[in-house]
């Protein structure tokens, strides 16, 4: 007997959305707890509460890329340490990628959640962090390993009365960081996050019973697997190919190739990354962690509706697999900080290939690059680090233009409030935030514009890190639409315009102002078919210049 079947209708939905609810609580709390504006105002985090077995059962809307293979990364931390070994007062951590993790900077706090001794599930969440150490403050874009790019925390069993509150482990976090005021308070806004999912769990069994609420746990995924198994049958069933690419490996090759081939057969689908680029030297690398959920993302934004919780159960219909060595799969220890670029352009390939079976369920590429910004400084008294996660324009699909200035797909951060900055940073000022006319794609539903901010250097000695993507190349459009423009970044300094690259590290000096530019996402179908009203409207809220909206009404016209 199915698990919903043993349970009262009224209940389950009563257990079912609290466990969401509390998913969503554990969220807010995460980013009201936390210390660095890269969490606090970009929401670079998640939580999400996890079964007795390590399976997902709900997750806070905040980050795809950091949920969406959650439970499999619980399950490299179990492969060492049984669930039943645990005891009050432990937790799990990991954060190296190539033990289950993603990247460095991730780091996976799980807290198990006890009943009368007995383990019920797991409160978890992960944050970006500032600084994990590495070789350069906040981000280290020429790291050549993984060593390189922070301190590595393999799968462990940690104690909060002991490792915690003042113990070892505390103290060697600490001493590895350089603004550990932040990043300390980050962890702890990740423990306070867990407690209260850990609370709101165990309030449910005090009031319904431990098997009542396993039950739902179990159920709430066995939902989000029928709706999504039913989504894939209406998909017809073949092989559909789709790719994209990099602009470089950031030391001058051509463009890498991220092939993606799925597989539909009855209410299953396979996606295969075979024929993508080989690892590089640099950190575009993916963990295999990030391209399941990239995957996975993609084929349930595309295919299912919102209201389907994003949990294990979703997973179960999907299979993924790309090449050992490939840049989708790398050998240790290949530096992969970046891997957002990489596990983006899978998520294009994915949307790619499904547009040639179901063209009304996908959108045109957007400019889909999470760029990482990175202004630091050596204060007197210490570190001050500066990162934000840039997204671009979205790409438009069958009947709604493409949103302007967000993140991309799999990443999902806000933009951090310019008063955040100007109170948590005296080395920088931000002197121009707007959007960038004409950098959306041309469609009948135009791409999203991107935008750029610009940066007064008001100390010498600041040091830029970026890593990005989409300077050369430019997000596609699809079904007839056009290309976006790309982004880019530049100084000017003494009058004179100095290019950064899309990866690259630069020591800036005192009257430099450095203006990062995020380029628009691709237009759905002809710009023919654009309403003369939609383009007036364009022109009057500075998407498009007159020039161009009469390029486009010009194409209507012939």
């Amino acid at each position: 007997m199915a698990a919903s079947e043993r349970l009262d209708p009224v209940e389950y939905a009563i257990l079912s959305q609290s466990l969401i609810a509390a998913a969503r609580e554990m969220g807010v709390k995460l980013i009201r707890s936390a210390y660095s504006t890269v969490l606090r105002e970009a929401r670079d985090g998640s939580a999400a509460l996890l079964d007795a077995a390590g399976g997902t059962v709900a997750q806070a809307e905040l980050i795809p890329m950091q949920l969406g293979s959650i439970g499999k990364i619980f399950q490299a931390c179990a492969a060492l340490y049984p669930v039943e070994s645990l005891e009050e007062d432990d937790f799990l951590i990991i954060n190296d990628p190539y033990s289950g993790g993603q990247h460095l900077q991730d780091v996976f706090f799980f807290h198990p959640i006890f009943d009368d001794g007995v383990v019920i599930g797991f409160a978890a969440s992960v944050a970006h962090h500032l600084d994990v150490s590495g070789g350069s403050p906040g981000l280290n874009p020429n790291a050549m390993d993984l060593y390189a790019e922070g301190l590595i925390i393999p799968p462990l069993k940690l104690n909060m009365k002991r490792d915690w509150h003042g113990g070892g482990f505390q103290r060697l976090l600490r001493a590895n960081v350089r603004v550990p005021q932040q990043t300390m308070g980050d962890f702890d806004a990740q423990i306070a996050a867990n407690n209260i999912g850990a609370l709101r769990v165990r309030e449910l069994v005090q009031r319904y019973g431990r098997e009542k609420v396993a039950l739902t746990m179990a159920a709430l995924q066995d939902y989000s697997e029928t709706r999504m198994r039913a989504a894939i049958r209406a998909v017809p069933d073949g092989i559909y190919y789709g790719e994209a690419v990099l602009d470089d490996d950031g030391l001058g090759s051509p463009p890498l190739p991220v092939r993606a081939a799925v597989t539909v057969a009855g209410d299953s689908i396979s996606v295969d990354f075979t024929g993508s680029a080989p690892q590089v030297r640099t950190n575009l690398n993916a963990p295999f962690a990030s391209v399941i959920s990239a995957a996975v993302s993609c084929v349930k934004a595309a295919l299912t509706d919102p209201d389907i919780p994003f949990n294990d159960g979703s997973l179960r219909p999907i299979s993924v697999f790309a090449p050992k060595g490939s840049i989708l799969n790398p050998n240790h220890p290949a530096p992969v900080r970046a891997r957002m670029i990489s596990v983006s352009r899978a998520w294009n390939a994915v949307m790619r290939a499904l547009a040639q079976a179901v063209p009304e369920r996908v959108i045109a590429a957007g400019y889909d690059t999470t760029t990482s910004f990175c202004l630091s400084y050596l204060e007197p008294h210490g570190w001050s680090v500066y990162l934000e996660i840039f997204g671009g324009g979205y790409g438009a699909s069958i009947e709604k233009d493409g949103c302007d200035a967000v993140d991309n797909p799999l990443s999902n951060c806000s933009n951090t409030p310019v008063e955040a900055t100007d109170q948590d940073f005296s080395f920088f000022r931000i002197s121009r935030y707007a959007l960038e006319t004409d950098s959306c794609g041309a469609g009948e539903f135009r791409g999203g514009a991107g935008f750029s901010r610009s940066y007064e250097i008001l100390k010498d000695g600041v040091r830029l890190a970026i890593y990005s993507d989409r300077f050369t190349q430019s997000a596609d459009g699809i079904f007839g639409g056009g290309a976006g423009e790309h982004g880019g970044c530049t100084i000017m300094r003494d009058g004179q315009a100095i290019t950064v690259r899309s990866k690259d590290a630069v020591e800036l000096r005192l009257g430099d102002t450095v203006t990062i530019t995020l380029g628009g996402g691709g237009g759905y179908g002809s710009p023919a078919l654009r309403s003369e009203a939609s383009l007036l409207r364009d022109v009057e809220d500075g998407f498009v210049s007159a020039d161009k909206a009469r390029l486009w009404a010009q194409a209507a016209a012939d």
